[in-house]
């Protein structure tokens, strides 16, 4: 996907959800997100991102895109299009692994959207990405987490050090096939 840029990062459709290029209209929506409990509760570190730090990430996001090829989506549903938060592909610097990312607002937990964004991440890796290997990384008690990871065929590989904190690690390679992401679309 060479000369990718944010206006041209695909857009993948699920029965329910739509994950599209983030704009910069996205910052303070994101913001928000990110300040509502429990949701960076697992992460590193937890306190919520200020204005400035969600408008750095977003522009690495881009710039992840360009570089790469692959990176992380908006997820919102295909009805209202509002931010739930994030899902897609992370390239691991320290490792050179690429990792299946989620995050979405508590009030989008417990519905299977993760699950659903994060499959369709996936089938975007071993199809369009055509990468031969995608990890998932939790935090030992984040359950929930290690369940998405399950259910889109990622399997626990052992406990290490990631970004100096403590991590279950799983992954899946291409090999493994059943794959069934939802349809596909460049719109």
């Amino acid at each position: 996907m060479k000369g990718v840029n944010r206006f041209e990062i695909p857009q993948l459709l699920t029965r329910r959800l739509l994950l599209r290029g983030f704009t910069p209209d996205d910052a303070e929506p994101l913001q928000a997100i990110l300040a509502e409990p429990d949701v960076l509760r697992y992460f590193p570190r937890s306190e919520p991102w200020p204005l400035e730090k969600v408008e750095r990430w977003l522009a690495e996001h881009w710039r992840h895109w360009l570089e790469h090829g692959f990176g992380w989506w908006a997820v919102s549903r295909r009805n209202d299009e509002q931010l739930l938060g994030w899902c897609g592909l992370g390239m691991l610097d320290e490792t050179g692994e690429v990792e299946v990312k989620y995050l979405l607002r508590p009030a989008s937990w417990g519905q299977g959207l993760a699950t659903e964004a994060a499959r369709q991440s996936l089938g975007y890796a071993f199809g369009e990405a055509g990468l031969s290997l995608v990890i998932g990384l939790t935090h030992p008690d984040n359950i929930a987490s290690q369940r998405v990871l399950q259910k889109i065929g990622l399997t626990y590989t052992n406990r290490a050090i990631y970004f100096n904190f403590d991590c279950y690690r799983f992954a899946r390679e291409r090999s493994a096939g059943g794959l069934e992401p939802d349809r596909i679309s460049s719109e």
